[in-house]
């Protein structure tokens, strides 16, 4: 049975929960996204435990985050290709069994070296993270799209609001290894609640690969997609480099225990929340650019803040980690709109734009995450992250503004 929509046209679409012969439930894509938050950042208070019981430096405990951060970045190159060719469902399957036998392997992990291995693995869950979005577009146009993507990750944020504390929690009563126990049982229920409701919305399944890779030179000469792509990694950037240095900034720098450390590490996703909330409630009305110009903005000023008041000697945990909901808020407002906008340029590739797009963000994010990890053990307290932060924040504004001049010369022609 095939589900008949309208795109664009949101009271054309039906859904039914648990319905495999209508698109997934708005549920079922907040949990796919917010499985691959959870993932990345559920085990980052233990970080610091973690580099004791294996007896590593604390610079190569953090590959944990960096190393997974590039192999989502890869993954994400294949993901929507793949799923343009083979559907969006079979892939999201496939990939949820993969993390959960990867889960299994970190749980048993006796070295570093095999810890980071199945850590490797388990960045297969970066499916959620792409083919929600793809689905999304599946579904509706542009501004719909920004709006409704503004939805599913609003819903998400409470993920990476709570899990850091979920693994603190349990890391204090259990030992880290609970962590990973956790996460087998919540990926074995994501795998049977997507065979029970993810219908297929892939309009381009059938595809040869051959087809899809003649048709990427119309993605990779557009501007615009460049732009939304980089403006969507300069801003996510700055949360993935405070995801590579947070962990060492709170328990290092500012001597917090693991259980405080995981309440700050979910701080940012407050500010998330609120902007993804606005860009549901305001991104059909203003248009995805001004969306993002005012995320940008709102980074800029945040982290520019957070700087100067640090130089003036009042930095503390509460006031480094309180100037960080500001990075939240700012990714909040520009991600949904940014990502609407690179799958936008070529509606019939939008799992491939999703995968290539994502690649480039996260890829950055692994970047920024890896070099914070290497910068903050030279001793400079947290001015390193911040700045680093800072600067990624301003390059992501300078990509929008590039989007913005090309749209002006598009509308002179």
């Amino acid at each position: 049975m095939k589900w008949v929509y309208t795109q664009g046209m949101a009271d054309r679409i039906h859904t039914r929960f648990l319905d495999r012969t209508t698109p997934p439930h708005i549920f079922t894509l907040v949990l796919m996204a917010g499985m691959s938050a959870m993932s990345m950042s559920i085990f980052l208070p233990s970080l610091p435990a973690m580099t004791r019981e294996f007896g590593t430096d604390y610079a190569v405990m953090q590959l944990s985050v960096s190393v997974y951060l590039g192999c989502t970045a890869l993954l994400q190159v294949m993901i929507g290709p793949l799923s343009d060719r083979f559907g969006r469902r079979s892939v999201t399957l496939v990939s949820l069994v993969v993390f959960v036998l990867a889960t299994a392997g970190c749980y048993f992990s006796t070295s570093v070296e095999m810890f980071l291995a199945f850590r490797m693995l388990q960045a297969t869950i970066a499916v959620g993270m792409v083919l929600s979005r793809a689905i999304v577009r599946d579904m509706y146009g542009q501004e719909e799209s920004a709006s409704m993507i503004g939805y599913v990750t609003m819903g998400m944020s409470i993920v990476p609001m709570i899990a850091p504390s979920i693994g603190g929690a349990l890391d204090t009563a259990f030992g880290w290894r609970a962590t990973f126990v956790f996460l087998m049982l919540f990926g074995s229920a994501m795998a049977l609640l997507c065979w029970a409701d993810q219908g297929e919305t892939a309009k381009t399944q059938g595809v040869t690969f051959r087809q899809q890779v003649t048709e990427y030179p119309e993605l990779f000469k557009s501007p615009r997609f460049w732009g939304y792509a980089f403006a969507a990694a300069f801003s996510s950037g700055t949360f993935f480099a405070f995801l590579g240095g947070a962990p060492y900034v709170a328990t290092e720098v500012f001597n917090q225990p693991v259980a405080m450390t995981g309440f700050f590490l979910g701080v940012p996703a407050l500010g998330y929340a609120l902007g993804n909330f606005l860009s549901g409630r305001y991104s059909v009305r203003y248009g995805i650019d001004r969306m993002i110009v005012a995320g940008s903005i709102v980074q800029v000023v945040g982290l520019g803040l957070s700087l100067v008041v640090s130089y003036l000697g009042f930095g503390s945990a509460w006031m480094f980690f309180g100037f960080v909901t500001f990075v939240g808020l700012g990714n909040g407002l520009v991600l949904p709109n940014a990502n609407a906008g690179l799958l936008s340029v070529r509606p019939h590739l939008a799992g491939t734009a999703s995968g290539i797009g994502g690649a480039i963000m996260i890829g950055g994010g692994a970047l920024l995450a890896a070099l914070a990890g290497a910068m903050l053990e030279g001793g400079d307290g947290s001015f390193p992250l911040q700045w680093i932060m800072f600067v990624s924040a301003i390059m992501g504004g300078l990509a929008i503004l590039y989007v913005l001049r090309r749209t002006r010369q598009l509308s002179r022609s």
